[in-house]
């Protein structure tokens, strides 16, 4: 998370108690520190008034993430984001009054079922309990016909966000390497090609509905 969020133009502090960590990203992460992020002594000594998240994301160790959260709530940074283990554990998160509480092992568990079980869905991203954002390639059904033609949310109540296209571009050596590109937000007149992907939005009822009519087709 580190990585990418410093890759997308901010400034991450990236703290971790093991050396070799700190060093295998300090290329990749606008600063990298050595701290034992319980120790309240160094943490203060941190830009926290200046920070506009901290994310708690030891894993290993709960007591470690239980400490860690205690002492960035003490010392009231703006938001506060930690990872939990198990149930209980987030229990104590939510009682130490975290802002938000993520689940990654879960939250990966749950994408990749969801792409095992049902044909056509590329990748999966829940909103909430009831929406979700889901990626599914273009049903042969599909290609050829203009968004326009399909009404999707007439027909399922669900709506296409954009589209992913696979393209074949060189890389610097040379080599024909294939990326996704998003089209941007596509007009009705935008017309389907085999081997795209529709990025949708819906309720997880109308979603499914939809991914069932298409695995019968």
């Amino acid at each position: 998370m580190s990585e990418k969020l410093t890759a997308q133009g901010n400034e991450v502090i990236g703290i971790d108690n093991r050396m070799e960590r700190v060093e295998a990203y300090k290329e990749k992460v606008s600063h990298t520190i050595c701290m034992d992020a319980t120790d309240e002594y160094t943490v203060t000594g941190l830009p926290l008034k200046d920070a506009d998240i901290v994310i708690v994301a030891i894993g290993e160790d709960q007591g470690a993430n239980v400490m860690a959260t205690a002492l960035f709530k003490n010392l009231k940074v703006k938001r506060l984001i930690s990872r939990a283990i198990n149930p209980l554990h987030e229990k104590v998160l939510l009682a130490l009054g975290v802002d938000e509480i993520v689940h990654p092992e879960q939250e990966t568990a749950e994408r990749w079922a969801k792409k095992l079980c049902i044909r056509n869905v590329v990748d999966s991203f829940e909103l909430s309990e009831d929406f979700s954002i889901i990626e599914a390639t273009v049903p042969s059904e599909y290609v050829g016909k203009t968004i326009g033609e399909l009404d999707l949310r007439l027909d399922f109540n669900i709506l296409i966000l954009t589209i992913i296209r696979k393209m074949e571009e060189k890389s610097l050596v040379g080599n024909k390497v294939k990326k996704e590109r998003v089209q941007g937000v596509v007009s009705p007149n935008y017309k389907l090609a085999e081997g795209e992907i529709m990025v949708l939005f819906g309720s997880n009822k109308d979603l499914n509905a939809f991914l069932k009519a298409k695995e019968e087709n």
